[in-house]
């Protein structure tokens, strides 16, 4: 049997993140030191806020303000922006002003979450 490592060993910085998975920060640039203790893929919103846990990073092509409003709700570590999308200057504003990390990346999801998934 495999030992499991404890979720405190493994934990990342956003930052860290960033800089492995070579990913863009669009806003929440003052909260980066957010700790990174797991992922979720989805674009539905209901099911990020029924599924998704605290320091997850949320990737998903939903950029609009309720994808804040649930980020925060949920305190996710970050929001990853996929597929090259660019999230409005109101959605950016909103997410400095929440604390919300908002990152992007050109790739797909199902890329990007198989690059992160060895980091986290």
């Amino acid at each position: 049997m495999t030992p499991i490592v404890p979720k405190e060993e493994q934990k990342m910085k956003v930052s860290e993140l960033v800089e492995k998975a070579g990913l863009v920060v669009f806003a929440g640039e003052t909260a980066v030191a957010n700790e990174v203790t797991g992922g979720y893929v989805s674009d539905l919103l209901s099911d990020v806020m029924a599924n998704a846990r605290e320091g997850d990073i949320w990737i998903t092509l939903q950029s609009h303000m309720n994808t804040i409003a649930v980020a925060s709700l949920k305190d996710l570590a970050a929001v990853l922006l996929v597929n090259g999308i660019v999230p409005s200057a109101e959605v950016i504003a909103r997410a400095n002003d929440e604390g919300i990390v908002v990152l992007g990346t050109g790739e797909a999801a199902f890329s990007i979450t198989g690059k992160i998934y060895p980091l986290i």
